[in-house]
């Protein structure tokens, strides 16, 4: 299989295995009017299989906050002219406002929606995230 080089943009790589679709929705790729490629289940010696996604796209802002709440693993690359110059470490994040919503219908959040969706890292371990107005833990597939 032969997928092109970034020219300018991002390449997230080391993505957990068959979170790549996960990445794609929180970030909005599918917005997004360039070149998105998902490598699915590629090997790699390190994972054994891992998902990477490509960004063509030379203005793209990156969200730590969600790649850090999907898979904190996820290593990031800025691409310029094909070349790599900058690397970003991820991480788990305290706190993620507006990524997922709450799914509790009795949570203030259903009825205020101008309110944000907080949720603060409760236990980092299990990597749990809990609503900061109800205390609902999030789900990544909200």
């Amino acid at each position: 299989m032969n997928i092109d080089g970034v020219k300018t943009g991002i390449v997230l790589d080391h993505i957990t295995a068959g979170k790549a679709m996960l990445v794609y929705k929180y970030l909005g790729l599918d917005k997004l009017d360039c070149s998105v490629a998902i490598i699915k289940n590629a090997t790699s010696r390190k994972m054994g299989r891992k998902d990477i996604l490509k960004i063509d796209h030379p203005d793209y802002d990156i969200n730590l906050d969600v790649l850090g709440y999907v898979d904190p693993d996820i290593s990031v690359s800025i691409i310029k002219d094909g070349v790599t110059v900058e690397k970003k470490k991820v991480e788990l994040p305290e706190q993620i406002v507006n990524i997922v919503k709450c799914k509790n219908p009795r949570c203030i959040t259903t009825t205020e929606q101008e309110l944000e969706h907080v949720f603060r890292l409760t236990d980092k371990e299990n990597r749990i995230y809990r609503c900061i107005y109800c205390e609902t833990k999030a789900s990544e597939q909200n």
